[in-house]
């Protein structure tokens, strides 16, 4: 067992013990309300969110990484970074592998860059499969690097501080991001419309 896991509760190693599949972790996300962090920006750790009961795709990343860590698997955060002049949002997702092949967990409250099933031979592989649903509001494909982190090293325990763990994301803004575009430029159609419309759909309000 990772250190990290040996301070979680009772009630939280139940419910780890419980969600002991990705789909079952991936469908746990899913109740979980999106944090739209009314009170300003936050980065809680997985006991803060089961506390709070709230979450933001980091949040429930990390949360989805915790889990995976304590059935064995790495806690792995791979994280997906926009065009740095727009004014996009980046998005983390929890990575895992199953027989060789890469899948991703997702939080979040579109129906673009969610759940990945592990079909993928590679990571960039993976990273790929998000590349179409990527794009802003005028329909521009904005994705443009990753990295990935493991969280399993880091000394702090992320799992169950009771304060903020922006130490995560300074260290993802120290990572080296791999580009995911030819050096060569290359003309990027737009979205349509019709896909558009589709992203503006919400799972919370």
């Amino acid at each position: 067992m990772h250190i990290h896991l040996a301070g979680l509760t009772r009630e939280e190693k139940k419910l780890f013990r419980r969600l002991n599949t990705q789909v079952k972790i991936q469908d746990y996300l899913e109740t979980i309300p999106a944090n739209f962090e009314t009170g300003g920006q936050t980065l809680h750790s997985p006991r803060s969110v089961l506390k709070y009961n709230t979450a933001h795709c980091f949040e429930g990343a990390l949360l989805a990484c915790a889990i995976l860590l304590s059935q064995g698997h790495k806690a792995v955060i791979l994280d997906l970074q926009p065009d740095i002049k727009s004014n996009d949002d980046g998005h983390a997702l929890a990575l895992f592998k199953v027989n060789g092949l890469f899948g991703a967990l997702s939080k979040t409250n579109h129906p673009s860059i969610r759940y990945r099933d592990p079909i993928y031979k590679s990571i960039r592989e993976l990273v790929m499969s998000y590349f179409h649903e990527y794009f802003l509001s005028d329909g521009a494909k904005n994705l443009r690097s990753y990295t990935i982190l493991n969280l399993s090293k880091i000394k702090k325990n992320w799992i169950t501080d009771s304060e903020s763990v922006w130490y995560v994301e300074r260290l993802l803004e120290e990572a080296k991001y791999i580009d995911v575009l030819p050096k060569k430029k290359v003309s990027l159609r737009k979205a349509e419309q019709v896909e558009i419309d589709a992203s503006k759909n919400t799972v919370w309000q």
